[in-house]
């Protein structure tokens, strides 16, 4: 397989990574032998047809910062969405960083790899966050696979588990944690900090981002749930669909009055199949989903099974990448049985 890499940070370098350390399983399992021909970051492009080295593609990233120097030969005019269309690839693999205003540079990324017949996977939460179903249309025209497991949960199986693991039962609703810079924040502000001390702990730690409002003010969680409940739920909502209130607002004598109770207060996203919310409220301490640290954790209430909780890392460079190669072989697996 033939895959063209968009964005080589964290969670691309982790992703081909587990390329070199899952090569034999990969073929040996699924009959996969991937090749990067393709891989871009902010500094510039690289693409070999026969599939880039990938121990030198990760060595140029670290010494030089950019993949642009794997191959000086690179012709200067030759731009990203030239190459997505035009390159003989079988998958586009979208790992720009999120932006929820428009979505770009990823949407941009996405629509023309899909009309130019590529599958796609991305961990790109912007997009799908804004235009879910004209997406999943677009691919469905196109007639190609549009993998994204990796934008709610990261590595934990979320979207898969309500969609395999409950097939055949009705999903009634589900809320949980889905954000884990904000669980982090409120479980260290249960041990004791206020607002202030556990966001700088956060920081220090590299949970929260030099600019942390996606996080904290809710817009990260928002964008999960939209994906979530439109892909679980069948439903069609927008960002402008949910009512968010973030954490800023909690109080350090909150945390503790709720405690004292048996609670502690966490970032609740929840969908009752018509409503979304997201929120701080108050969850009992026996709940599963009253996980601590970075962990995220989502409860289904079923018709049938009634309710059933998932729990896992939510981030993370090398979580995330798993859920990218878990598409690729889903990918893999559907072309194989066309």
């Amino acid at each position: 397989m033939r895959l063209i890499l968009i964005g080589f940070g964290v969670v691309g370098q982790s992703f081909v990574k587990l390329l070199l350390s899952h090569s034999t399983d990969l073929y040996n399992e699924y009959g996969i032998k991937p090749k990067i021909v393709a891989c871009a970051d902010h500094g510039g492009i690289t693409t070999c047809n026969q599939g880039l080295d990938l121990e030198r593609l990760l060595n140029v990233k670290k010494k030089k910062n950019s993949v642009k120097e794997y191959n000086s030969s690179i012709i200067e005019s030759t731009g990203i969405m030239d190459i997505v269309e035009n390159m003989d690839a079988e998958v586009v693999i979208e790992l720009t960083p999120t932006n929820i205003i428009n979505g770009e540079p990823g949407r941009s990324h996405i629509i023309t790899a899909m009309k130019s017949g590529k599958n796609v996977i991305t961990v790109n939460k912007g997009p799908l966050a804004l235009e879910f179903p004209s997406l999943m249309e677009l691919a469905k025209y196109n007639r190609i696979a549009f993998k994204f497991s990796g934008t709610v949960g990261g590595g934990t199986p979320i979207l898969e588990f309500a969609k395999r693991c409950l097939n055949g039962d009705r999903i009634l609703s589900f809320e949980g944690i889905l954000n884990g810079t904000t669980n982090y924040i409120l479980s260290k502000m249960y041990e004791g900090l206020n607002f202030s001390e556990a966001l700088m702990d956060a920081s220090k730690r590299g949970f929260a981002e030099k600019d942390p409002t996606l996080d904290i003010d809710g817009y990260d969680a928002v964008a999960k749930l939209v994906i979530a409940s439109n892909f679980v739920m069948n439903l069609k909502s927008t960002m402008d669909d949910v009512k968010r209130i973030g954490i800023r607002e909690v109080q350090a004598t909150d945390v503790y009055n709720e405690r004292k109770k048996g609670n502690a207060i966490k970032l609740i996203a929840a969908c009752d199949g018509k409503k979304l919310v997201v929120g701080p409220k108050p969850v009992s301490t026996k709940d599963p989903i009253c996980v601590n640290g970075t962990l995220n954790a989502i409860t289904f209430t079923c018709q049938h099974s009634g309710q059933q909780t998932i729990i896992g890392k939510g981030a993370g460079g090398l979580e995330t990448a798993s859920s990218i190669l878990r598409d690729l072989i889903d990918i893999r697996c559907q072309m194989i049985s066309v």
